[in-house]
């Protein structure tokens, strides 16, 4: 019996694995395997696949540098923290990615959300290469001047790896504008100079207008896309958002100003649950209460008169859009199946790596569109890059100016993912497909003119 190519694609890179890291870790081999998975047709047919052992080459990071992070709380206790910095591939331009503040976050994840950034990134058209990053501490557990010490701490451990040209994070779970302008102030002290090595700085600090709200705005964007392409508008969805964060809200309320219904929000505690829609007020009450306040989601639904569902995940409400924006791996196959059953139809991560393999591959049974994270939630590195040309140029865009470029980069991007996706399926098409084709096609071309090295 013959080899199948995803397979034989797999061995060839194990044998680079076990040649110099024995121990893969589980969640990156998982994002790996996805990958090689969706593009297997792909690889079969262009020899410089194999001639310049592009996945080889892609299934390991650049480098991972590890931290040790020594501060001072204010009790006067000395704390010792750890970060990390995954620096994927430089191929298309200097690293970008995420840094979080998050104390459950291992490596493993770490590796597979790098390795997925660096997708995202080339999926954007912009030159930008793929990392990420985490330290294991909890902002929401410190005093305002504890953060302030631990970036300081943080930054002066990670200073040495970030450049303009060389690695410029942004903002991510636990990291907003406070912390990125903490962060800034103390790489500009350490470098004695305001280079661009940070994005999602405040307005005051050199940050550009709708950089908190492009990631979830560019979501609802790409749900435009990927409506229309089937002659349904947003205003017709019925959109089951998970999460009460950044993201999460930033999407309803661009959906809501689109017209469609948003009917759920959540977090790690529940679920609001608002049958009818949230109204445009409701969503900014409940931005305010989460964002500015750190309310729950229970407080939330007090607050607007809705029903709480203590322990739920939105994934059996009814709705035909589910839009997870919450975390990695929040939406298994036992949850896909429920969505499934209550009418869902259409995917949008706005998170990276929200649905296990088991739910990706239950969606794709079923006919569902789901579009992969790297994809539906490029819209934040894109107007990162903004913000990297505009501190540079000193040329700072408008609002307006911004919304219309990210939903032209939106559409750009839905465009890409559609010319590589492969078969049409009466209306289905594989997102996750055309994604990673798209990307590694433009990844490729990269490495091809630039040789080994």
């Amino acid at each position: 019996m013959s080899e199948k190519p995803e397979e034989k694609w797999l061995r060839r890179i194990r044998g680079t694995w076990n040649g110099c890291d024995a121990d893969v870790p589980d969640a990156f081999e998982a994002a790996v395997r996805d990958f090689v998975r969706s593009v297997a047709s792909e690889l079969e047919g262009d020899p410089r696949y194999a001639e310049l052992a592009i996945v080889e080459r892609l299934a390991e990071p650049d480098r991972a540098v590890q931290l040790k992070v020594v501060w001072e709380d204010d009790e006067g206790r000395v704390r010792i923290h750890r970060g990390w910095r995954v620096q994927h591939s430089c191929v298309l331009g200097p690293y970008k990615g995420g840094l979080r503040f998050r104390p459950d976050l291992d490596l493993s994840t770490l590796r597979a959300l790098a390795f997925e950034q660096v997708f995202k990134n080339a999926l954007t058209g912009l030159p930008l290469g793929g990392a990420k990053g985490v330290a294991d501490f909890d902002p929401s557990d410190a005093s305002p001047r504890e953060v302030r010490r631990f970036c300081h701490a943080f930054m002066r451990q990670l200073v040495d790896h970030l450049g303009p040209n060389v690695d410029v994070p942004a903002g991510d779970q636990g990291v907003g504008a406070r912390e990125i302008g903490y962060l800034y102030g103390a790489y500009r002290a350490l470098r004695g100079r305001p280079d661009v090595a940070l994005t999602g700085k405040p307005l005051s600090s050199g940050g550009v207008p709708l950089r908190t709200e492009a990631t979830g705005y560019g979501a609802v964007y790409f749900l435009r896309a990927m409506l229309a392409r089937v002659d349904r508008g947003v205003e017709d969805a019925r959109v089951a958002v998970s999460g009460a964060g950044n993201v999460s809200l930033h999407a309803a309320e661009k959906a809501v100003d689109l017209g469609a219904k948003v009917v759920t929000l959540s977090d790690s505690d529940g679920l609001l649950h608002a049958p009818d829609g949230l109204s445009a007020e409701q969503v900014a009450t409940a931005k305010r209460l989460k964002l500015e306040e750190r309310a729950r989601v229970g407080e939330v639904a007090d607050a607007l008169g809705l029903e709480y569902r203590e322990g739920e995940t939105p994934w059996g409400v009814e709705a035909d859009v589910l839009l997870p924006s919450a975390t990695e791996h929040e939406l298994d196959g036992d949850a896909a199946g429920r969505a499934i059953e209550a009418g869902a139809r259409f995917v949008v991560e706005g998170s990276n790596l929200p649905c296990t393999d088991e739910a990706r591959q239950r969606f794709r049974r079923a006919g569902v569109a789901r579009a992969p994270g790297k994809a539906a939630n490029a819209g934040g590195v894109a107007v990162s890059f903004m913000e990297m040309a505009a501190s540079r140029t000193g040329r700072q865009p408008g609002r307006e100016e911004i919304d219309r470029w990210l939903a032209e980069r939106m559409n750009a991007i839905h465009r890409r993912c559609e010319v590589h996706a492969g078969e049409d399926r009466g209306g289905w098409i594989d997102y996750g497909r055309g994604a990673n084709v798209a990307a590694l096609r433009r990844i490729t071309d990269g490495i091809d003119a630039q040789g080994i090295g």
